[in-house]
């Protein structure tokens, strides 16, 4: 046999129907979605599945973005110059309606799913360059706090029209958003910001201009053409939106000091920003910067779950994929017992976290302003934190082939973390829905009516129930729960996904995830499902989780 022949490799995921070998995905939009949305999201499915746009994904990561703060003549520009993949993944990305259309149809017309769907096929492919998608999205529910600023903008932001380039905004077919938050000194703590708004007679229309002096320690997306910033005005933390380019075709103020080198996320700009009078708009009331920008941060918190959910997605397909081409010890690696265990593990934990993430959306949609606000916190906490777990445990299914870059599970291991600390770590979300479920008791209600709607299906669902109630009943009213907030939201999260699956899942996925995140008949890593399940499940999980006609 010659060196050089190649056997037992596996093929290349290509040219497959992300969306279409999906069963929860499929399960949500006949569930919960409008039916003439089916054939666009079709048409992204296949485009995620494809070669040519796996290349530019490839090619988007490879090549990070590179900043060009002067001109040749040494003037100041502040542009940051992307691959032309970049580019190609965002036209797809807008074109689809991924950033802020849902906002702009009627209510209940199932928008926020179709988007959310999308957003999490073609996450699939590339993360990086959803980074600005996302924002855009996320950028108007705050602005919705300025109506005549949100008139302004809105129209540009749910466009689908990418068009990339710092102009007016009367010059361009459609815009990005982006926002500034954190600073050097705060982090997460944002009303340590020392960056100052002066209200000042201005150029800017669709409110009352302020001029801006400080600095921002993270800034994605910097070639945006709005940006979401706090800063303290007289009246305490506000608000402001901060166009690149002013009306007159002028730049405003916007100083990029350098990239960052960032882990993963790699395809994407993330800058260090000073401000130097800076033109800016209030969005919302002097001293309620928080109140207002915290719809931009719920929004992308949802995103956070989406993104997430698709990173386990793809992580788990990659590995399904892998395991039923490749052979050792005398069969299919698929067909070993105990890789079939962590294969099983992997596809409950993923549709799980789909299912979830697809049912915010709807609530969304319908208006469940109170749920989404507690459950969209409770996502975000649980799923961005299971993904590192999955991708390295999927990672590992592939052995060394795993952990080299041609593959694509690295880059998707090296973009699993993100997600749990963008838009707040763990521990502020676990304290934000704590102080939701002490002050809000009508979103305390309305999860509690999600959970509830699955009793009766499982005895051991139902005691764990019980005990999650009393727990949150406890709790709610204790100076001294901060202590216990990780554990109480880690089992919210747990009791929604059962609660979700039980109803909406079949049996042969609902039955082992209660008994193995419920009723902890389960060890400490993915592949400790008991012998009996597995056998009489992980068939029907795994032809579920990718069906073998790839």
């Amino acid at each position: 046999m010659s060196t050089a022949a190649v056997s037992n490799q596996t093929p290349p995921l290509q040219g497959y129907d992300v969306l279409g070998t999906d069963a929860s995905a499929l399960e949500s939009l006949d569930r919960w979605g409008n039916a003439q949305d089916r054939a666009e999201l079709d048409r992204l499915g296949l485009l995620a599945g494809s070669a040519e746009c796996q290349s530019w994904a490839t090619q988007a990561d490879a090549n990070p973005p590179e900043l060009r703060a002067f001109s040749p003549a040494g003037d100041r520009i502040d542009e940051v110059e992307f691959h032309p993949a970049w580019h190609r993944l965002l036209e797809v990305a807008v074109g689809h309606g991924l950033t802020a259309e849902p906002w702009t149809r009627p209510p209940g017309s199932g928008a926020h799913l179709r988007r959310a769907t999308g957003f999490y096929l073609w996450s699939q492919l590339e993360a990086g360059h959803l980074c600005p998608v996302s924002m855009t999205y996320a950028a108007v529910p705050a602005l919705a706090a300025q109506p005549e600023l949100a008139a302004v903008w809105t129209p540009a932001l749910a466009s689908r029209h990418y068009d990339f380039g710092l102009r007016p905004l009367a010059d361009k077919a459609g815009a990005l958003a982006g926002m500034g938050m954190t600073e050097k000194q705060g982090g997460s703590d944002v009303r340590a910001n020392t960056t100052t708004a002066t209200a000042s007679p201005g150029p800017l229309v669709g409110g009352e201009n302020y001029r801006l002096e400080g600095h921002k320690w993270f800034c994605s997306a910097p070639m945006s053409d709005l940006f979401l910033v706090l800063a303290q005005a007289p009246g305490g933390l506000t608000c402001l939106a901060v166009p690149r380019v002013l009306p007159d075709g002028s730049r405003n103020p916007f100083a990029l000091q350098r990239l960052k080198d960032k882990l993963g996320n790699r395809s994407n700009a993330s800058s260090e920003l000073e401000l130097h009078g800076t033109w800016a708009v209030r969005v919302g009331d002097e001293g309620r910067g928080v109140r207002t920008i915290i719809d931009m941060v719920g929004a992308t918190r949802l995103d956070c779950v989406l993104g997430s959910a698709a990173t386990m997605r793809q992580a788990l397909v990659r590995a399904v994929h892998h395991c039923r081409h490749r052979h050792a010890f005398g069969a299919a690696l698929v067909d070993q017992p105990l890789m079939r265990n962590v294969l099983m593990d992997l596809a409950l934990e993923s549709e799980a976290a789909t299912l979830l993430g697809l049912r915010l959306a709807h609530a969304i949609d319908t208006g469940e302003t109170a749920f989404a606000r507690v459950a969209v916190a409770l996502g975000k906490y649980w799923v961005c934190k299971r993904t590192a777990p999955l991708v390295a445990e999927a990672l590992e299914c592939l052995g060394g082939n795993g952990y080299i870059e041609e593959n694509g599970l690295a880059r998707l291991y090296r973009e699993a973390p993100l997600n749990s600390i963008w838009e707040g770590s763990g521990n502020v979300n676990a304290l934000d829905l704590l102080r939701a479920l002490g002050r809000q008791p009508e979103a305390v209600a309305t999860l509690q009516k999600e959970l509830d709607a699955a009793r009766g299906s499982h005895a051991g669902l139902d005691l764990f129930l019980d005990a999650l109630t009393r727990d949150v009943q406890r709790l709610a009213g204790d100076e001294h729960a901060a202590f216990a907030a990780r554990g109480l939201v880690e089992r919210l999260a747990l009791g929604l996904q059962a609660s979700l699956l039980v109803r909406h899942a079949p049996a042969y996925v609902a039955d082992p995830f209660v008994s193995t995140r419920i009723e902890r008949r389960h060890g400490q890593t993915f592949g400790t499902i008991g012998a009996a399940a597995v056998r009489s499940h992980a068939g029907p999980v795994l032809e579920r989780a990718l069906p073998t006609a790839e």
